[in-house]
């Protein structure tokens, strides 16, 4: 059985602000201690002004890379749709080496209609795109084996979702990470039916963390942290809280990030 300690990932959505601020963000929660920053992958905001301020997630996430040191960092998650998988993964590989190894590769089959209209890909159907993410995986990882040099440290795949006839089978097959925002009521459901599509892959479920939205209500306000205490007891060791670049007048509300980061270590026993 693998022990795995809590961690606190934060989701710096690329929106509403600079890029220098979203540099400065990543570098603070770094200096705070969190486990993870993570991007995301659209090209148009997802709230507030639809056509307000907002950055492309490869070039971030490099940015990233080049101005921390320590902290994880991911896009939380690529849309396969948007690059050749050949191409992504030289990409990854690339900002993996800028990192020091640090990369963790997120990836689902996207969602967001409007990215798709607007740049002209093909939005297709939830089962088309799945299909299209199930062929690029082993490419992405056939390409990163031919790579020279090859990426700098583990890669960890992410692969975030939750439907149980394609994405959790890719999960097994592929993933050392699973990311979804099931609540803590369906969450064993879901991790029995992962558990039987690793055993048929021959692989062991506790090779694969679990990962799980958080929300900056939890912990805020009196709530108290119930929800993300029983998403632990049922397994969860990684959880990622959302922020935005207009959160507050100053941008990303990093404060609200401490009371997580008190709660994992509660949880690890520091």
């Amino acid at each position: 059985m693998i022990e795995r300690p809590t961690r606190i990932g934060v989701q710096l959505a690329p929106q509403h602000t600079s890029m220098q601020a979203t540099i400065d963000a990543a570098r603070r929660l770094e200096e705070m201690g969190a486990d993870v920053v993570f991007g995301w992958d659209h090209f148009f905001p997802l709230s507030g002004d639809p056509d307000g301020v907002h950055f492309e997630a490869t070039a971030q996430l490099a940015a990233w890379a080049a101005a921390t040191e320590r902290i994880q960092l991911g896009a939380l998650v690529f849309c396969n749709s948007y690059r050749n998988p050949d191409l992504l993964a030289d990409i990854t590989r690339t900002i993996d080496h800028i990192s020091g190894g640090r990369f963790i590769f997120g990836i689902g089959g996207g969602w967001f209609e409007r990215d798709y209209e607007e740049y002209g890909y093909d939005f297709g159907t939830v089962g088309s795109r799945l299909r299209s993410l199930g062929e690029s995986l082993p490419r992405i990882r056939a390409r990163w084996a031919r790579l020279n040099p090859p990426p700098m440290g583990p890669m960890p795949i992410l692969i975030g979702g939750k439907g149980e006839q394609k994405t959790l089978p890719m999960v097994a097959e592929h993933a050392d990470i699973w990311h979804s925002f099931v609540g803590p009521d369906d969450l064993p459901h879901k991790l029995d039916v992962l558990r039987a599509a690793c055993e048929a892959r021959g692989r062991d479920i506790a090779e694969i963390e679990i990962s799980n939205g958080a929300s900056v209500r939890d912990g805020v306000g009196g709530v108290g942290f119930e929800r993300l205490d029983a998403l632990h007891a049922a397994g969860t060791r990684l959880l990622t809280i959302p922020l935005s670049g207009d959160d507050t007048p100053d941008g990303y509300a990093l404060d609200r990030v401490q009371a997580f980061l008190d709660w994992r270590d509660r949880k690890n026993g520091d």
